[in-house]
């Protein structure tokens, strides 16, 4: 494997980066010589397979760390900040894969319903989450001359999914905060673009109740017959970093295999 970004010393910062396409991406990326810095939060019961897959990480050879800290906490976040300051001028990607959300159903009975809290804490950890890292990577000096700011979203921030309310919007705004990055941080030589996973069978994705349906739905959808795979996903977000891929600013990307189109 060509490992195009060790001859710079580039590294990536990736939110949530212990399971699912936050895990995909970091191995993808790895293996093309970027070092790897992921900020998660799990329990000590999940860290066991967690760390296997670290290890894995690990013996690509590329300088890889890990935080196990909340990532919506302003005093930890600058905690982790201070702690990358080795590695500054160095991170050529930022990617918010954070998956931590309310799946209450609207209409629901009184006391399991979806509240305003609930919307709340989930727009803190799936949205403006990324803009704080954003702005304190860029204040801290972290970030390469030519970064990217990669956040995933879904083709559920413009459908309506039941007991996705509360995920929706945090999506939405995701969006729109990442098409501000674009533009407000150009002149900084960032390029922020979200990437709109298809049904990928995730652990994240199972917590939805009835996603069974919807993968059965999806791979009727798709043209290729199948679910999107994380792979999929993280061969984009490597795709994205790669220097050709300078020009491409403030777009939200279907990674899907076309099953937007149907």
């Amino acid at each position: 494997m060509v490992e195009e970004f060790a001859r710079h010393g580039h590294m990536a910062l990736i939110l949530g980066g212990s399971s699912g396409l936050g895990l995909a991406a970091a191995k993808k990326l790895a293996t093309h010589g970027m070092g790897i810095c992921i900020v998660h939060r799990n329990s000590r019961s999940e860290m066991q397979e967690i760390e296997m897959s670290f290890k894995e990480i690990e013996d690509t050879g590329i300088p890889f760390l890990a935080f196990n800290t909340d990532a919506s906490n302003a005093e930890k976040r600058m905690d982790v900040l201070k702690k990358l300051q080795a590695y500054k001028g160095r991170f050529r990607c930022l990617l918010h894969s954070i998956a931590k959300g309310s799946l209450k159903a609207m209409n629901a009975a009184a006391e399991s319903h979806l509240t305003t809290d609930d919307f709340r804490i989930t727009m803190e950890h799936m949205a403006y989450n990324l803009y704080d890292w954003t702005r304190g990577l860029h204040q801290e000096g972290l970030f390469a001359a030519d970064a990217r700011v990669l956040a995933f979203t879904s083709e559920g921030s413009r459908k309506a999914w039941t007991h996705y309310g509360a995920v929706a919007t945090a999506k939405a705004a995701l969006e729109a905060i990442v098409r501000n990055i674009a533009l407000e941080f150009a002149s900084s030589g960032i390029r922020a673009n979200c990437i709109q996973a298809g049904i990928t069978p995730t652990a994240s994705m199972k917590k939805i109740p009835g996603s069974e349906v919807l993968e059965q739905y999806t791979q009727k959808r798709n043209p290729f017959g199948r679910l999107t795979r994380p792979e999929d996903v993280a061969g984009v977000v490597y795709l994205l970093c790669k220097d050709e891929a300078a020009w491409i600013n403030g777009n939200i990307i279907p990674v899907d295999g076309g099953e937007h189109i149907c």
